[in-house]
């Protein structure tokens, strides 16, 4: 199914300009600049086939690491398998406070990370918005009844392929497809800078579009906190996934979240690896190590 929407480049419409919303306007006013911003700032992501999974073993650019050594040790990111996806369209950075602010107002729900003392010291317009598998999904829904888009929480599979430029054989999503302090992630020094979270600046999420974005035009594919995604998470799945637009399993107790590294500009994570948490996350994590972007599944004109 096709769907009518105009496009504009990254370029020419700024992203800092999607992500600085002015929560405090005129409701109407925000969620009309919400979801036409939402929309021109859609990065396309081509659909095709990749090698999914942790691709150590035939990674061409082995820069001396011993040949046929995966990254990670774990076992549910392994085997390497083939999976085909069609065209989608991804949201270029996390959803920040300022747009789901206006999420909130507009659906009369209450401000979420704005009654616990200590998560409140981490809320800044610009930063992740720190939600639970639902709110992220509800989130997205609210989009696609606004739209009349399909936004959803992307699959796991259309997460990994859009961190890795479409598939390629790159270790980390950042702008340079490697972990260099200053260049492609941030400072320790930059990170205490931007959260003015003071001893609590390791914890804290940093500006979406504070590094530059990988070579599809998207932020933070592997840093900057964890991201939901929609499969239900299965250690053992990678055995037995289908082919074409895998959605993950029928059911399960925890989701799958990719990403992670916030705070104190630590670094980030490997394209290939796999987290999981429960949807309501619990007591484990605080709100703010969660975040997420959404996706529009189906081709637009």
């Amino acid at each position: 199914m096709k769907y009518t929407v105009v496009l504009t480049t990254l370029s020419a419409i700024g992203v800092s300009a999607c992500n600085n919303i002015n929560a405090d306007i005129s409701n109407q006013k925000g969620v009309d600049a919400l979801i036409q911003q939402t929309k021109d700032a859609l990065v396309r992501v081509e659909g095709g086939s990749f090698q999914m999974g942790d691709f150590g073993p035939i990674d061409p650019n082995l820069k001396g690491r011993n040949k046929g050594l995966p990254y990670s040790a774990e076992q549910d990111n392994k085997p390497l398998h083939q999976v085909t996806l069609d065209t989608f369209y991804m949201s270029p950075t996390k959803v920040t406070y300022s747009e789901y602010d206006i999420y909130t107002q507009a659906t009369g729900k209450e401000k979420i990370n704005n009654s616990n003392k200590y998560e409140m010291r981490f809320r800044q317009d610009n930063v992740p918005a720190g939600v639970n598998w639902q709110q992220a999904k509800k989130y997205c829904g609210w989009l696609a009844e606004k739209t009349s888009l399909p936004f959803t929480l992307p699959t796991e599979a259309q997460w990994e392929y859009a961190a890795r430029s479409g598939g390629q054989f790159i270790p980390y999503g950042t702008s340079t497809g490697t972990l260099e302090k200053g260049k492609s992630i941030p400072t320790n020094e930059e990170v205490r800078g931007a959260t003015e979270a003071g001893d609590s600046s390791g914890l804290a999420p940093y500006p979406v579009d504070m590094y530059p974005p990988n070579p599809l035009g998207l932020y933070q594919m592997g840093d900057n906190g964890y991201e939901w995604v929609l499969d239900w998470y299965q250690e053992d799945y990678y055995d037995s996934t289908i082919q074409k637009n895998p959605r993950g399993p029928d059911k399960g107790d925890e989701k799958v979240v990719r990403g992670i590294s916030n705070g104190q500009g630590w670094g980030g994570t490997l394209t290939v690896k796999r987290y999981h948490a429960h949807p309501k996350i619990g007591d484990k994590f605080l709100h703010t190590e969660f975040s997420f972007r959404c996706v529009v599944s189906d081709e637009i004109d």
